[in-house]
C-alpha cells in the first residue's frame, strides 16, 4: 500500500523520479554493461555486484567501477554525469571457469592511478586478490577449498588496514584473512577464543602464521551480508536466520540483536554517523534499529518482494545544529528546487526543527534527517526520509503526525516507541491502536506525554535484560569494547573469562597462531544454507524445530527483538518506482548520482538534481566515497 505513493503504473519502468531535492534523472548514456549490452540471462546465476574506487588520477577521471555479470568480471573508469560510457574499452576484463564471482571490494587505503587491489569473492567459495590496473592475480585464498567450501556472501577490507580483511559464506561463517599470510595445505584448525549466544570465534592453531586468523559462526543457516561501522569498531551481520547482531569488532562481544519481522535478512547499512542500522530482507520490510538504545524504532514498508539492498544517502542525510534547513545538504540550486517542490513537507520538518531546538538535550542535535533507500526483487527502488519525529517520539507529540512519512495509524506507537519494547507491556496493548510496545505508558500513547518519561528509563534499561543487545553503549561510538562488554556481561552473552582474556588477545591475535583442535566444522561447511539445502526432510524437520524452539524461548515476536507491526512507527517511502525489468541488486549514493544495477546485467546512473552535464573539472576528486559498496 505504500507503493501507491511512489507511482504504481505496474508495468512502466520510470526514467526519473521526484524528492524535495528536486528531480533525479536516468542517464542512459552513463549505462555501464557488457559490451555487447545484449540483457544477461539471470537465471541461476548470482547477483550482479558493484564496486566503486577512487584512485586520485590526476586526469579528473578518478573513480573505477568493477561489477560482474555472471562467469565475467569487468573493471571500468566510472565517467558518471560527466560523459558516456565507452564499453568498448574495459581496463580488465575476466572470465571465470567453474566459479562465478559472486562480491567484490576495493582497498581505498592503496588505491593508485596506477595499482589498485581488488579481493573477488567466488561462488565455490575462494577468494581472489587481482590488480585489474596491472592486470595481475596476486593471490588466491581458500583454493582448496579447505577452509569453507560454500559460496562467499560479501567480503570486505576492514577499515584502516592494507592487509586484513573479513569474507562471509554461506555456511553462516566469516573468516579473517592477512594477505601477507598462506592458507597452509591441510585443513585448520581451531581453538575456541570467544562463545555467545548463538555466535562464536575461534582462533587458528598454527605454528607459523597462516589464514585464517579468525573463524566467526555467527546464528544458523547463511551469513549473508556485514557491514562495519563508519569508525571501523562495530560490525553488523545480516543472517538467514532472521537476526542482525552487531558485535564489537577488536573485542568480539556482542552489543545488540534484533529480529526480522519473518524471514532471513538480506542486507545491512549503517547510517553516516554510526548511530542507526537498517537491514532489510524477505519480510519485504526495511528495519531501522539504534544502536545505542538496542532497539527497532521504525519499519518502513514499500516494497513487494525481498528487499536486497539498503543504503544510506551521505550527501542527504544531515545532522546540524541549524535551523529549518539544517535538514538539507546540497547546492543553493537544490536548495530552492526542494523549497519549490515540497514545501508543505519542508515546514513540517522545519516544525519539527524549533521543536526539538527547544526540547532538544544537551548532546542532541537541533534537526536531524537521515536519508536511506532499498531496491529489492520487486523492481522498485524506494527512498525514505528518517526524521525527529521518529528519532526522539518523546518530544511534543504533535509532532509524530505532521511528517508524510509516518503512517496516520501508527502515529500513537511512534509517540511511544521510543518507549518502545516492552517486552512486558507488548501483552497489554492488544487494542490494534494503542501505542502498543510504548509500555505500559502507551496505551494511552497520544495522549498521556506525561506518562512517558516515567517509563522512558524503564524501557531502555528493559532491552539489556529482554535481549542479546543488552542496550549499552549510550553513545554511539565512543564506547566501543568497553561499553559492549559491559553490555554483553549483564546478559551472560559471553562467559567472564573469556571477556577478561579476550580483548588483549584478540588485539594481538592475527599473528600468532599456533596449532590445536579441530573444530566440526565440516557440518556447516557442507550445508551451505542449512535450513534450505539441508539433504533430508528429517534435518528440515529437526533445523527448523530447533529454530522455533529458540524464537519461543526469546519470545521474540512483540519483545525488544522484534516488535510488532503496531508497536512502532510503520515509514512509508517518499518515493516508490519501478526501475528495472529484474530485481534490482545494488544501490550506491554517490556525490553527485545514484547508482543502481538489475539482474541483467546493467549498471545505470541517475543524476542527482542539478548534476547532469557537469564539466569534467567539477567536483571529481570527491565524486565517489571511495570502496563504498553496497
Amino acid at each position: 500500500m505504500a507503493a501507491e505513493g511512489g507511482g504504481k503504473e505496474m508495468n512502466e519502468i520510470k526514467t526519473q523520479f521526484t524528492t524535495r531535492e528536486g528531480v533525479h534523472k536516468l542517464l542512459t548514456h552513463s549505462e555501464y554493461s557488457r559490451p555487447n549490452r545484449v540483457p544477461f540471462n539471470s537465471q541461476g546465476s548470482n547477483p550482479v555486484k558493484v564496486s566503486f574506487v577512487n584512485v586520485n588520477d590526476q586526469s579528473g577521471n578518478c573513480d573505477r567501477i568493477c561489477f560482474n555479470v555472471g562467469r565475467e568480471l569487468y573493471f571500468y573508469i566510472y565517467k558518471g554525469v560527466r560523459k558516456a560510457a565507452d564499453l568498448s574499452k574495459p581496463i580488465d576484463k575476466r572470465i571465470y571457469k567453474g566459479t562465478q564471482p559472486t562480491c567484490h571490494d576495493f582497498n581505498p587505503l592503496t588505491a593508485t592511478a596506477e595499482s589498485v587491489s581488488l579481493l573477488v569473492g567466488f561462488s565455490a567459495g575462494q577468494v581472489q586478490l587481482i590488480d585489474p590496473i596491472k592486470k595481475e592475480t596476486s593471490k588466491l585464498f581458500n583454493e582448496e577449498r579447505l577452509i569453507d567450501k560454500s559460496r562467499v556472501t560479501c567480503v570486505r577490507w576492514v577499515p584502516g588496514s592494507e592487509s586484513l580483511f573479513l569474507v562471509a559464506h554461506s555456511s553462516g561463517s566469516m573468516y579473517l584473512y592477512n594477505v601477507e599470510n598462506t592458507c597452509g595445505t591441510t585443513a585448520p584448525h581451531y581453538q575456541l577464543l570467544k562463545q555467545g549466544e548463538n555466535y562464536a570465534v575461534h582462533t587458528c592453531k598454527s605454528k607459523s602464521a597462516r589464514n585464517p586468523l579468525l573463524r566467526w559462526t555467527v546464528g544458523e543457516g547463511a551469513l549473508n551480508e556485514f557491514a562495519f561501522s563508519p569508525d571501523g569498531k562495530f560490525l553488523a551481520c545480516a543472517s538467514q536466520d532472521g537476526f542482525l547482531r552487531v558485535f564489537g569488532f577488536d573485542a568480539a562481544e556482542l552489543h545488540g540483536t534484533m529480529k526480522s519481522y519473518f524471514g532471513g535478512l538480506l542486507c545491512v547499512c549503517w547510517s553516516p554517523d554510526g548511530r542507526y542500522i537498517v537491514a532489510g530482507g524477505e519480510d519485504d520490510l526495511v528495519t531501522v534499529w539504534s544502536f545505542s538504545d538496542c532497539r527497532v524504532i521504525a519499519r518502513g514498508h514499500g516494497h513487494k518482494s525481498w528487499v536486497s539492498v539498503v543504503a544510506f544517502d551521505h550527501c542527504t542525510t544531515s545532522v546540524e545544529d541549524g535551523d529549518p534547513p539544517a535538514e538539507f545538504s546540497g547546492s543553493d540550486e537544490e536548495f530552492h528546487e526542494q523549497i519549490h517542490f515540497g514545501a508543505g513537507r519542508d515546514r513540517a520538518n522545519s516544525a519539527h526543527s524549533r521543536l526539538s531546538k527547544r526540547n532538544s538535550t544537551d548532546s542532541r542535535p537541533v534537526s536531524v534527517t537521515y536519508r536511506f533507500g532499498s531496491v529489492g526483487q520487486d523492481t522498485q527502488l524506494c527512498l525514505w526520509d528518517l526524521t525527529e519525529d521518529i528519532l526522539f517520539p518523546h518530544l511534543p507529540l504533535s509532532r509524530t503526525r505532521t511528517h508524510t512519512n509516518v503512517m496516520n495509524a501508527t502515529s500513537p506507537p511512534t509517540t511511544g516507541q521510543t518507549t518502545t519494547t516492552t517486552t512486558t507491556v507488548s501483552t497489554t496493548n492488544p487494542s490494534g491502536t494503542n501505542g502498543k510496545d510504548n509500555v505500559s505508558n502507551s496505551s494511552t500513547s497520544a495522549n498521556p506525554a506525561n506518562s512517558l518519561p516515567g517509563t522512558l528509563p524503564r524501557s531502555n534499561s528493559l532491552p539489556q535484560a529482554t535481549n542479546p543487545p543488552g542496550g549499552s553503549t549510550p553513545n554511539s561510538h565512543t564506547g566501543s569494547s568497553t561499553n559492549s562488554s559491559g553490555s554483553t556481561k549483564g546478559n551472560s552473552i559471553i562467559d567472564s573469562a573469556f571477556i577478561a582474556t579476550g580483548v588483549s588477545k584478540f588485539a594481538t591475535l592475527s599473528l600468532h597462531d599456533s596449532r590445536k583442535e579441530r573444530h566440526e566444522k565440516d557440518h556447516k561447511r557442507n550445508h551451505s544454507m542449512g535450513h534450505i539445502s539441508s539433504k533430508s526432510s528429517d534435518k528440515l524437520n529437526q533445523l527448523s524445530s530447533s529454530r522455533t524452539a529458540k524464537a519461543e524461548v526469546a519470545k521474540t515476536l512483540g519483545t525488544m527483538l522484534c516488535p510488532r507491526m503496531e508497536e512502532v512507527p510503520l515509514l512509508e517511502p517518499l518515493v516508490c518506482k519501478k526501475i528495472a525489468h529484474e530485481r534490482l541488486t545494488v544501490l550506491i549514493f554517490l556525490e553527485d548520482c545514484l547508482v543502481t544495477a538489475c539482474q541483467e546485467g546493467f549498471v545505470c546512473t541517475w543524476a542527482r538534481p542539478g548534476k547532469v552535464g557537469l564539466l569534467s573539472s567539477q567536483n571529481n576528486p570527491a565524486n565517489s566515497p571511495s570502496g563504498t559498496v553496497v
